[in-house]
């Protein structure tokens, strides 16, 4: 195994941000461009060059990469974070929680469709560097079926921006379409998009004539048609994968070798006992989505350990994409759909610190992204796993 070498008078997680210097990598930016051995240089906690060959910038800080990969951070736009009773998660899992995250290499996490005021706590004492974690992107919910008249409907996109969430979730079907136009209309005058929970083709339609400004969902109970996909690329409406859903595990410690859910819990019936084949359809109208022009990005819809989480996204995704693709649709599809195409995402100059090191390369085996060695969240040390 390969070893990173820091020269620095500070040796620790609390790494200076400013002045620092990565050196002997191999990057790979997420725009496309790969470079065989380079340098970043980061100052104040963001992205000042990213070139090849070695940097000859005095710096505070230094990180021999030692011929590892180099790459953005990785962020799941729909992660499900705060389970079971709040109170008990924040006093005794929300630390190892949350650095599982980062030892995951995630540095960005929107939570899809949180609970308040809990998920707006979270934020806080991340942002305030009370708790160490990814930065945490805030929605709660909204949903047609229980906010179903025109009042209520307005009076909860008033209730969640007084709150301070940054992005609203909706569940809908195509016969709740008027009441999902209301709450996008309601959402605009707060400058706050919708994403819709929309798992069926139907559904996607009807949520891209109500307005909606993002899918959360990869459509199943049918394969999408291209003209279908081109409703949704014409319409600039990003949408996610989460399309592992559907496809089983193997718990390789279980001598009965039976499929089970992503979860490890036994494996719902409903999946394929309604004559849908979601694991199959998800994959190829993920596909569909893609070669239609749409901006797919990456998204996990679990919320049990990060590495399982992002293992069986990757098995799912693998079945249909490139490494390159996967990349592309992890960094800045995943940036565009949170609308911080600007902050994060590739390795930019301007762009915010989050680097992940990987022990191999990506593209030639994506799984390699499991290989996580060391991970920077605006330029600081945030996991460190070289031992």
């Amino acid at each position: 195994m390969k070893k990173i070498l820091i020269f620095s008078a500070i040796f620790s997680f609390g790494v200076n941000a400013q002045d620092l210097v990565i050196t002997n990598a191999r990057i790979i930016d997420g725009t496309g461009r790969v470079i065989d051995s380079g340098s970043v240089v980061i100052d104040e906690g963001r992205i000042v060059s990213v070139s090849a060959g070695a940097s000859t910038v005095i710096a505070t800080a230094r990180i021999d990469a030692n011929g590892m990969t180099v790459m953005p951070g990785f962020i799941d736009a729909h992660r499900h974070i705060i389970s079971g009773d709040a109170q008990i998660w924040f006093a005794e899992e929300s630390t190892w929680n949350m650095q599982a995250y980062l030892d995951a290499g995630y540095t960005t996490l929107l939570e899809g469709g949180g609970r308040l005021p809990e998920i707006m706590e979270l934020k806080r004492l991340i942002d305030s560097g009370e708790l160490n974690g990814p930065r945490v992107i805030t929605s709660a919910r909204a949903d047609p079926l229980q906010y179903n008249t025109e009042a209520l409907a307005r009076a909860r996109i008033q209730e969640l921006a007084q709150a301070g969430v940054e992005i609203i979730k909706a569940s809908t079907t195509p016969n709740e379409k008027d009441i999902l136009a209301i709450l996008v209309d309601e959402a605009r005058k707060y400058d706050l998009d919708v994403m819709v929970h929309a798992v069926t083709v139907p559904a996607m339609l009807a949520a891209v004539e109500a307005g909606a400004g993002k899918l959360v969902h990869t459509p199943h109970d049918s394969f999408l048609t291209a003209e279908e996909a081109s409703v949704v690329a014409q319409a600039n409406i990003e949408t996610l994968s989460t399309i592992g859903f559907a496809v089983p595990t193997f718990d390789v410690y279980n001598d009965d070798n039976i499929p089970t859910f992503r979860d490890g819990n036994p494996w719902p019936e409903g999946i394929l006992g309604t004559g849908s084949n979601a694991a199959g359809e998800k994959a190829v109208n993920a596909r569909t989505l893609w070669d239609a022009g749409v901006v797919y990005g990456f998204g996990t819809d679990t919320n049990y350990s990060p590495v399982k989480g992002l293992s069986h996204e990757l098995r799912a995704l693998n079945l249909m994409f490139s490494p390159r693709d996967i990349i592309k649709l992890m960094g800045p599809n995943t940036a565009a759909f949170l609308d911080m195409e600007d902050e994060i995402g590739t390795l930019e100059p301007g762009k915010l610190a989050d680097i992940v090191f990987i022990d191999g390369d990506p593209l030639e085996l994506i799984f390699n992204l499991l290989q996580v060695k060391l991970v920077l969240k605006g330029g600081e040390i945030v996991a460190d796993h070289r031992n």
